[in-house]
């Protein structure tokens, strides 16, 4: 992998390695350019940087007992619909 263009399998890999460490400038720059051309890991990205940040604040609020996830039903709502708009373009 010592050159700079990336296919969709390389790039989930390194996007889910980026997350435990810092890429050298060959990654930044290879995977930078393939999710300008590619709507799948471009998603993908995405997806996985909300997952980490979940943890993220799971992990900072597992102390706290006061602390409770809970949604407006507005969002809830927001959110099905998104699901369900998601899912007829898929």
């Amino acid at each position: 992998m010592n050159h700079w263009v990336f296919n969709c399998r390389e790039v989930t890999q390194i996007i889910s390695e980026s997350l435990d460490r810092k890429l050298p400038l060959y990654q930044r720059m290879g995977i930078r350019m393939h999710l300008l051309m590619c709507k799948l890991c471009s998603r993908y990205r995405k997806q996985l940087l909300i997952i980490s940040d979940i943890f993220h604040l799971q992990r900072l609020n597992i102390d706290d007992p006061h602390f409770h996830y809970t949604l407006s039903q507005e969002s809830r709502e927001r959110i099905k619909r998104s699901i369900h708009s998601h899912q007829r373009g898929a």
